[in-house]
């Protein structure tokens, strides 16, 4: 099939830098990045899920995190009074 596309000017540039680096006609890099491209989108791969790891981060230093005078006078205690 013979078409006319007109590309993107940064898909054009990856195009060319493919071509140049594998030294391959661009049919043959156009169509390669179509198929692979294509497939994708015809049968795409869930996300990954991730998994936080549960970490002990101690007793806190102060009772209340609301109260800024106490965190301060924990933290910076000679600087703060």
């Amino acid at each position: 099939m013979r078409t006319t596309l007109t590309l993107d000017d940064d898909v054009a540039a990856r195009l060319e830098r493919v071509r140049e680096r594998r030294r391959a006609p661009l049919k043959r890099i156009v169509n390669d990045a179509l198929r692979e491209g294509l497939a994708r989108l015809e049968d795409p791969q869930p996300p990954k899920r991730f998994r936080t790891r549960v970490r002990s981060l101690g007793r806190p230093m102060v009772g209340n995190l609301d109260n800024v005078e106490e965190v301060l006078d924990v933290v910076e205690p000679h600087q703060f009074k």
